[in-house]
C-alpha cells in the first residue's frame, strides 16, 4: 500500500512517497500544543470561545471592583440626605452647552409644588451649569469600615446637586445606595454557595461512596427538603430570627439559610459521579494501598469532576441572590440600615408610588444583569469543562 513502510524497514529512515498535504499539516501544528497541554489549558481555550461567557466574566469582576470600593466610587454615602430634593426624577448627563464643550455636567433644577396634586415638580434651569467633579473630597466615610478617608470618584459642583438616578422618599441619592447595596447582594451569594458546596461535598460525596443505608438516608432527606416551597420555607426561617438581632447577626442567618437550603443539587451531582467513579481500576488500588475512604474522595474522585462542579457553583450563585432580594423585598431578610438591593425595592411596592415615581425600580437593573452574566458564565465553564464539546 502506497505510503507505508515495507515490512522490517526502519521507521525512522522511511520517506512517505504519498502527496503533501498543507491543510493536514496545518491541523497537525494546530493541534500539538492541545496534545501536552494541561485540562485547565484546554478548559481556558474552549472558554475563551464563548464570547458572552467571557463578557460576562468581565462583568462580573467589574461588579466585584465596585463591592470592594463602592464609598469610593458613589458620589455620596448611603444615608446622606437632601430633604430639599424628596423625589427628584435622575438629572440628564450633558457634554455640551449652548454648542460649547463643558465636558460631564448637569443643569440645576427648580422644585416647585403642585397644589392639585401635592407633588414636587422639578424643571432644568439651563443657566445653571453645574460641571462634575472628579477625584474630589466629599462625605466622610471608613472604607471597608476601617481607613478614614472622604475621597470619591466624582461628586456634584459646589454648591450645587446630583441625582444621576433620582432620589428616594428621604432624598437620598439611588446611584448611591445602589453601589451600597451591591456590596451585601453580591457576598452574600459568594459565602452562601461556599457554605452549601462544602455541604453537597461532603453530603453527596458519602452517599456515593458507601453507598447502602446512607445513602438512603441522605436522599431521603434531600428529597424532602426539594419538596418543600422555597418560598414558604424562607418565610419561615426568617421569621424566626429576632427584630432585636444586629444587621451583622441577621445577615450572617440569611446566609446560613441560603446556604442550609441550596446544597441538595449539587450533593446529587457528586453523588451520582461518585456512584460511577468508585468501581475504577485507581479506587480499587488506592483502597488495596490501605487509603481512607476521605482521601479517596478529596485526593482522587473530586478532582476528576471538579471542573463540572465549579460550573455548577457558578450557576448556584444567582439562586442566593434572587433569594437574599426576595426575603428582603417581602421584609423577612435584611433590614435597615443595611443596604442590599433587595431593601432598595421594598421602596417599590406601592403601585402608587411606582407610578408617580418609577426610578424606584432601577435597582432591579443591576439584579437582572448579575442574574444573566452568572448564568452566562456558568455555561461557558460547563461547555469548556465538558470533554465532550
Amino acid at each position: 500500500m502506497t505510503g507505508l513502510p515495507p515490512p522490517g524497514a526502519p521507521l525512522g529512515h522511511y520517506v512517505s512517497d504519498a502527496p503533501f498535504d498543507p491543510l493536514a499539516a496545518e491541523r497537525a501544528a494546530e493541534a500539538a500544543p492541545a496534545v501536552a497541554a494541561t485540562q485547565g489549558q484546554v478548559m481556558w481555550w474552549k472558554f475563551r470561545r464563548h464570547r458572552l461567557a467571557v463578557i460576562s466574566g468581565l462583568f462580573l469582576i467589574a461588579m466585584y471592583l465596585v463591592v470592594a470600593f463602592a464609598e469610593f466610587l458613589a458620589p455620596s454615602t448611603v444615608d446622606t440626605r437632601n430633604v430639599e430634593r424628596i423625589y427628584a426624577p435622575p438629572q440628564a448627563l450633558h457634554l455640551f452647552d449652548k454648542g460649547q464643550f463643558v465636558g460631564p455636567f448637569v443643569y440645576g433644577r427648580d422644585m416647585t409644588l403642585d397644589l392639585d396634586t401635592l407633588r414636587r415638580v422639578y424643571t432644568d434651569d439651563t443657566s445653571r451649569v453645574e460641571p462634575l467633579r472628579f477625584f474630589c473630597h466629599g462625605a466622610a466615610y471608613r472604607m471597608w469600615g476601617l481607613i478614614p478617608a472622604d475621597l470619591h470618584l466624582f461628586c456634584p459642583a459646589n454648591g450645587g446637586e446630583l441625582f444621576l438616578l433620582g432620589s428616594d422618599r428621604l432624598g437620598r441619592d439611588v446611584l448611591s445606595r445602589i453601589i451600597h447595596g451591591a456590596r451585601i447582594s453580591l457576598t452574600i451569594g459568594i459565602l452562601g454557595v461556599t457554605m452549601s458546596f462544602a455541604l453537597g461535598l461532603i453530603l453527596g460525596g458519602i452517599a456515593g461512596y458507601h453507598g447502602g443505608w446512607i445513602d438512603l438516608v441522605i436522599q431521603r432527606v434531600i428529597e424532602v427538603l426539594q419538596s418543600i416551597p422555597t418560598i414558604p420555607l424562607w418565610m419561615a426561617l426568617a421569621a424566626i430570627m429576632p427584630v432585636t438581632w444586629s444587621p451583622i447577626v441577621v445577615y450572617a442567618g440569611i446566609t446560613v439559610i441560603l446556604g442550609l437550603l441550596d446544597w441538595t443539587g449539587l450533593a446529587r451531582a457528586v453523588r451520582s459521579k461518585l456512584l460511577a467513579l468508585r468501581e475504577e481500576d485507581y479506587v480499587l488500588a488506592a483502597q488495596i494501598m490501605g487509603a481512607r475512604p476521605r482521601r479517596i474522595i478529596a485526593r482522587h474522585l473530586i478532582p476528576g469532576f471538579m471542573s463540572h462542579l465549579i460550573a455548577s457553583a457558578t450557576l448556584t450563585i444567582p439562586g442566593m441572590i434572587l433569594g437574599e432580594t426576595a426575603l428582603s423585598f417581602l421584609g423577612l431578610g435584611l433590614r435597615p440600615p443595611v443596604t442590599s438591593w433587595g431593601i432598595l425595592l421594598t421602596e417599590a411596592r406601592n403601585v402608587s408610588t411606582l407610578a408617580l415615581y418609577p426610578w424606584l425600580l432601577l435597582p432591579a437593573v443591576p439584579v437582572v444583569l448579575v442574574i444573566l452574566a452568572f448564568n452566562f458564565l456558568g455555561d461557558g465553564l460547563r461547555d469548556a469543562a465538558d470533554p465532550l464539546r
